[in-house]
């Protein structure tokens, strides 16, 4: 029952990175590759109709975690709680900067709404890859349970880290990267014209340093946490993780540059998904690694709620994601195709 609450966990987190990682990474893209009024409200009629509902599953997800794995809940949001406050207030501020843009109707008020969307959009990008870095690293937990770090300390790897060091600052570039080619690649896919030839440049130019940065990351994670592999080393089905990213890579450049977005879209979401996997199968059982002592860290077994509140949660966890995956089916499905300045909403 642990392993299937980690794997339900892993997903929803898998899940919000896909869907509310490319309104991140067209918020990146925002004041580069839409050069015009009508460009910028394109993008923001692209991800307008979804993107407050993708934010959804972080919610959801935390909630599960809250549920399933208490005490992972209580030292990690204790532990992190200078950059959770961080990701809060960006997370505000974006949504600040897509409403009362399509509220104002002034140029100077507009730009600077601009600049506050594009600006937290990227720094959400590079706060999450960092984050996840933070957990594959480890953090300095006592045999309570429980973490403090600053925000950074000497910059290096080590028992007492800080959250930014030099393996987390490459993941919160390797996440940035990968979510504005992500969201290139669907602003692409969703409008015409100009805005759409310049996201596919975008990502077409952003990829070689992409997979740059994901040969490195694998052989910084490989350094920095040498136990990552042992699961895959016991298991050789596992070597298809590996084979997903590559070829989903490869894909992805290949379909774009024939400007096929939707396949290489779809190949951007099993590149994102695989990576997720992967490194939460490298992890497993862990949930979160301990710098200190590898006897302090908090596994599924040491962390889950009691054996009888997970049987009951999965019942009605399985009811409200049935709820939420049709209502997501029928909002991307009312929203699919091209979108165009004449169609009337609030974007």
């Amino acid at each position: 029952m642990e392993t299937l609450w980690f794997m339900i966990v892993a997903v929803m987190l898998t899940v919000y990175v896909i869907l509310d990682g490319f309104d991140l990474g067209a918020g990146a893209i925002y004041l580069f590759a839409a050069k015009t009024h009508k460009e910028r409200q394109m993008i923001l009629r692209a991800i307008g109709p979804v993107w407050d509902g993708n934010e959804v599953w972080l919610l959801a997800a935390g909630g599960t975690l809250y549920f399933a794995f208490p005490p992972l809940y209580a030292s990690s949001f204790s532990g992190f709680y200078l950059p959770l406050m961080m990701v809060l207030w960006l997370l505000m501020l974006r949504a600040v900067g897509i409403e009362f843009r399509t509220h104002i109707d002034n140029p100077v008020w507009q730009g600077l709404f601009d600049v506050i969307f594009c600006g937290a959009s990227i720094l959400l990008a590079i706060f999450y890859g960092a984050a996840l870095g933070n957990v594959i690293r480890g953090v300095p937990l006592s045999k309570e349970g429980y973490f403090f770090e600053a925000l950074w300390t000497n910059f290096r790897p080590g028992p007492n880290p800080g959250i930014l060091d030099w393996y987390t600052v490459l993941a919160g570039i390797v996440g940035l990267v990968t979510l504005t080619v992500h969201g290139s690649l669907y602003v692409a896919l969703k409008t015409e014209g100009e805005l759409e030839q310049r996201s596919r440049k975008t990502a077409l130019m952003l990829w070689p340093l992409q997979a740059v940065l994901t040969i490195l990351s694998l052989i910084a994670t490989i350094y920095v946490s040498p136990h990552a592999l042992e699961n895959y080393r016991l298991h050789a089905l596992s070597s298809v993780i590996p084979l997903v990213v590559v070829a989903s890579l490869a894909l992805l450049f290949h379909f774009a540059r024939r400007s096929d977005y939707l396949k290489s879209f779809l190949c951007s979401c099993a590149y994102i998904a695989a990576m997720l996997v992967g490194a939460a199968y490298g992890l497993y059982p862990v949930v979160l690694p301990a710098s200190t002592n590898a006897a302090y860290s908090l596994t599924i077994f040491n962390s889950a709620a009691g054996h009888h509140g997970l049987m009951v949660g999965l019942v009605w966890w399985s009811l409200g994601m049935v709820l939420s995956v049709g209502y997501f089916v029928f909002i991307y499905r009312m929203f699919r195709g091209k979108v165009r300045l004449e169609e009337e909403h609030g974007y």
